[in-house]
């Protein structure tokens, strides 16, 4: 009897001890020329911890087996790695990202007839309708002045098909891990340097398309959300989200007044 319950226990131990956290260690590197790829961003996207890979493309990231490892370079095309037992070995994985293709874009450049009289030239230049302002962390100027939407927290209110609300009451597990991603001091940095929006739609489980829709819904220019880092359209949602639940809130309470004869 003494020797069955020793094995019971001796399996429970085992098991336990395979489900444990360990070191996922790996190499990344350019697919065609095989050179390392250093500063790769590498997330565990299940405990939501982050690195980044040497100047040799080396890196180490705790993991276990079933978590789902997001592997990405600026300019390449990321991996989603699906992590298994035998990768947990201590064996060293090498992983091959591709570039993205090039997109070439059309540009078209319009040119002004000058003649060399600055008081006639100057009105030939074309003006600028709208108000150029500078975002602090951004590197360029954005428009503003387009026509606004509605923006106050009542006529919010009024607007039940908002994405918004729609969205935020559905996924508080999803916006806790970006709230993660928000205060670790490595993932800030890492997120920083990332402009791809996979992490988010990862989270959110939103393409592009709709997380535009978002944060188009949140107030937020296109500017912004075209050139934004991923950490700062990450606080942009999780302000969003905020600002949601205060009005929420200031809506249940007006509802709890008793109103008056």
């Amino acid at each position: 009897m003494l020797k069955k319950i020793f094995f019971v226990v001796l399996i429970l131990i085992v098991s336990n001890i395979d489900a444990q956290e360990k070191k996922l260690k790996g190499q990344v590197v350019h697919a065609d020329t095989k050179k390392p790829l250093s500063a790769s961003h590498i997330l565990n996207l299940n405990t939501v911890i982050g690195t980044i890979t040497n100047e040799e493309g080396l890196f180490e990231i705790t993991a276990k087996a079933n978590d789902t490892v997001l592997v990405s370079f600026l300019g390449f095309e990321s991996i989603k790695l699906k992590v298994t037992n035998d990768l947990l070995k201590g064996n060293e994985l090498e992983i091959a990202l591709n570039e993205k293709p090039e997109e070439v874009k059309e540009i078209i450049i319009k040119s002004t007839k000058l003649i060399g009289v600055l008081e006639v030239d100057i009105k030939q230049v074309p003006k600028d309708k709208f108000t150029r302002i500078h975002l602090n962390g951004l590197p360029q100027t954005y428009e503003v002045g387009r026509p606004q939407k509605i923006s106050s927290p009542i006529a919010k209110l009024l607007n039940p098909v908002d994405l918004v609300y729609n969205l935020f009451g559905k996924k508080p597990k999803q916006l806790k891990k970006l709230q993660k991603l928000k205060k670790e001091d490595d993932l800030r940095k890492m997120l920083a340097g990332k402009f791809d929006r996979e992490v988010m739609m990862e989270y959110l489980e939103m393409d592009k398309q709709q997380l535009t829709k978002l944060l188009d819904d949140c107030d937020y220019s296109e500017y912004f959300i075209k050139k934004a880092s991923d950490l700062q359209l990450i606080e942009a949602v999780l302000n969003c989200y905020e600002n949601y639940k205060a009005i929420k809130k200031g809506k249940i309470e007006r509802d709890r007044i008793p109103r008056k004869n």
